[in-house]
């Protein structure tokens, strides 16, 4: 079944593997070791104990084969929030605060209503000019990338190389990643080290009025004899929270386009109900998440769902199998905006996405914008997706007409 899920019939409709793997139980001993979360409540559980820790640098090292996780870009992830636990990780979050509270969300709104307006008109000159447009590649990818450039004032000009980087990365992040992949993101963490590397260095000469800039001034009042473990810090977290912005956003912006007007009932009942466009982004939120599944491992010796799993047992948190458990959801398979349904696609507890606000904004007010300008706007053709990817999706085109 996890097999199945790297096929063209396994990204497209999913539903089936999750209903399989919840056939199986709760807990479902996987083949490579560890085990697979498949219901909502089991992984609602992971995501909010204290029993459940992520996948540190501690626990690689207590590992059989360490050799696993001695990868280049493997070490780099680990070095970030997502693979920080406490104490490390509460200093951490602490000290950034909220970054997108609401009073950050209301002076950011304009802006991002205006990279979207942007966007949306090369949209319409591509369909004016083609009649057929890839929105992924015109929309999709960009606004996540124009938005966080400006929050942490990057120049455009770097924006597609961020993104190629982004993509090659991300699969040191994979469940089983191949030889090949691991090399790819190497490389791409390689590149990402200049890069960001070069940023916080121009940005120390050149100082501003942004996220960066705040987090330099930080760090240094914490590492006031120490430059490099104040950079080590910096670089960390401007690399991650840039990268973990992007193909998510990318999946969930291009996922509530097509979910808005795949159907052109639904697409003029949001017209006429816009009320309901934040329920449209949580439904999809939940039908699609962009994150198949997290890894968590046990801090000690436990119980879950009734399945005893001792200390160090890697599991996996199944989102999508989570949100499609129709115990949580009734009806799992229909995709209803009214539902008001539950979802964990932004996790939950200490490691809940810190970029959660600002995708359902940038989500919100693109499909506003979409709605508003492309009443006939329709996909021609189901998304395509990258088969190799488990871990995070990523839609590398979606086909739209009007």
């Amino acid at each position: 079944m996890i097999r199945r899920l790297r096929t063209v019939e396994g990204q497209t409709d999913p539903l089936p593997v999750w209903e399989g793997l919840r056939a199986l139980g709760e807990v479902v001993r996987a083949p490579w070791g560890g085990y697979l979360v498949t219901g909502f409540e089991a992984c609602s559980q992971v995501l909010r104990s204290r029993t459940w820790l992520v996948p540190d640098f501690a626990w690689q090292e207590r590992q059989p084969d360490p050799r696993r996780w001695q990868e280049l870009a493997t070490q780099e992830l680990t070095r970030t929030l997502s693979r920080l636990n406490a104490p490390t990780h509460t200093c951490q979050r602490r000290a950034l605060g909220n970054p997108f509270d609401r009073a950050t969300l209301e002076r950011m709104r304009p802006r991002i209503a205006a990279l979207a307006s942007g966007l949306l008109d090369d949209l319409e000159d591509r369909l004016r000019t083609d009649g057929e447009a890839d929105f992924v590649h015109t929309v999709g990818e960009h606004l996540p990338v124009r938005t966080v450039g400006e929050w942490l004032r990057i120049p455009e000009e770097h924006h597609a190389h961020i993104l190629d980087f982004a993509h090659r990365q991300a699969y040191a992040q994979e469940l089983l990643p191949t030889r090949n992949e691991l090399a790819l993101a190497a490389q791409a963490t390689r590149e990402m080290r200049v890069f960001f590397t070069e940023l916080i260095r121009d940005r120390r000469a050149r100082p501003g009025d942004d996220a960066l800039t705040g987090w330099i001034h930080h760090w240094d009042a914490q590492h006031p004899d120490d430059r490099a473990a104040a950079d080590q810090v910096i670089y960390n977290l401007t690399m991650f929270i840039t990268i973990a912005s992007l193909e998510t956003s990318a999946v969930l912006l291009t996922n509530a386009v097509r979910f808005a007007t795949e159907n052109p009932a639904r697409a003029e009942w949001l017209r006429a109900h816009p009320e309901h466009i934040e329920d449209l982004v949580e439904e999809t939120l939940r039908y699609d998440p962009p994150v198949w599944l997290n890894s968590h491992v046990a801090a000690e010796d436990t119980v879950l769902a009734g399945t005893p799993l001792a200390k160090d047992t890697t599991v996996h948190v199944l989102y999508g199998s989570a949100a499609h458990d129709p115990r949580r959801n009734p009806d799992p398979h229909v995709f209803d905006v009214l539902r008001g349904g539950g979802h964990l696609t932004f996790g939950s507890g200490a490691h809940y996405c810190l970029g959660a606000a600002l995708a359902r904004l940038e989500a919100r007010e693109l499909i506003t914008q979409v709605l508003e300008r492309f009443p006939t706007l329709r996909p021609t053709a189901p998304p395509l997706y990258d088969t190799s990817r488990l871990v995070f999706r990523r839609i590398t085109s979606l086909k739209v007409t009007t």
